[in-house]
């Protein structure tokens, strides 16, 4: 891999099901769904004990008692999740810089420089999957590559604790046979599409050429074309500074639990935090964004006379917007959180910024 880049996918295995575990000794080897079994709640996530029952994140609480009423059901911990995904950060850094979390449990780490010296990718895996069970009696499962997607793709093969290399010539045969939805980008509604024109594996689509896709799928066909191929140039990004400061997150599935996004709105905030932090930049706007099922989007902000430097009051005021949508009543697929107005102490207060438009 000495030409390519050596990425890794880290995803912890059912991991605040696992960390619960972890704490309730005489829970192990039983079925254990993080979250409620009454009213609305939802599955954050559940032991693989648990998904043995057909219990799956994000499915209503009363759905996951149904076809497991013996499980234990136990409400999130977040200061539990966070502690020893900190931990886990902190091995990944001691690697490399060049870490992109992409939630509590899953972040990409491009270790072609490697701080240890160890040169292969795979020995780096394994060192970082040993290294976070010894920290954190967690364990992981990692995907290595010369892309994020691939890598990515991989980490899901063996799980748990699985470890997959797909190196430079095994990439094209590998994605032939995925299925259109499990490729980066491709939704729902995309894949139902296309299975529709007879396109079901990376094999199908890899018989049309890039004017077709593009014909059939808009401007998407170019990445369509080159993902296929196993070209995906996208880089590890630990962070990506703008005028305007924002990071989001799309849900695995669609989320109606205010309890489930006013959690992801935390683990949104302290990332954007460390952002603000890290380049000493702080803000007069704050500005939500959230995607409904349907892909339509509102954005809603609140500005303030001085910058904002306290987390708790971005968190408290990302909840109170959250509050002036149709979240709960409608299914969200995305939220993002933003900071914007830098050194600005003009802008008129509660002006609307769109910090997200794509």
């Amino acid at each position: 891999m000495s030409e390519h880049r050596k990425i890794i996918h880290v995803d912890m295995d059912a991991f605040y099901a696992s960390v619960e575990q972890r704490d309730h000794p005489e829970w192990r080897g039983l079925p254990v769904i993080v979250g409620s079994p009454q009213g609305r709640g939802v599955v954050l996530t559940a032991s693989y004990e648990a998904r043995k029952f057909g219990v799956r994140s994000a499915m209503p609480g009363k759905e996951a008692y149904r076809r497991c009423p013996h499980g234990i059901f136990a409400p999130p911990r977040f200061s539990a999740y966070k502690e020893a995904s900190q931990k886990i950060r902190e091995i990944f850094f001691m690697h490399t810089d060049l870490v992109e979390p992409l939630s509590l449990d899953e972040a990409y780490l491009d270790v072609t420089q490697d701080k240890q010296g160890i040169g292969s990718a795979i020995e780096i895996a394994k060192a970082i999957k040993q290294a976070i069970f010894e920290a954190t009696e967690l364990t992981a499962s990692a995907g290595v590559s010369i892309n994020k997607f691939v890598a990515k793709v991989a980490s899901g093969m063996q799980k748990p604790n699985g470890l997959t290399f797909i190196g430079p010539s095994k990439i094209e045969a590998f994605m032939e046979q995925l299925r259109v939805e499990d490729f980066h980008g491709i939704g729902k509604v995309t894949a139902e599409k296309m299975n529709k024109q007879g396109l079901f594996t990376g094999a199908d689509m890899k018989l049309l050429s890039q004017e077709e896709l593009t014909r059939r799928f808009g401007k998407s066909g170019r990445y369509y074309y080159n993902l296929v191929r196993g070209i995906d140039n996208r880089a590890v990004q630990p962070h990506r500074e703008t005028k305007s400061v924002s990071v989001e997150d799309t849900f695995r599935e669609d989320v109606l639990d205010l309890i489930v996004l006013d959690a992801e709105l935390d683990v949104l905030t302290e990332k954007l935090f460390k952002r603000l932090e890290r380049y000493e930049l702080f803000g007069r706007t704050i500005t939500l964004k959230v995607k409904y099922h349907d892909f339509t989007h509102v954005t809603r902000s609140r500005s303030f006379a001085f910058p904002v430097t306290d987390a708790n009051q971005v968190l408290e005021t990302v909840r109170e917007l959250l509050r002036t949508t149709d979240a709960g009543t409608k299914l969200v697929r995305l939220l993002g959180v933003g900071v914007a107005g830098f050194g600005d102490q003009e802008k008129p207060v509660g002006s609307q910024l769109n910090l997200f438009d794509v």
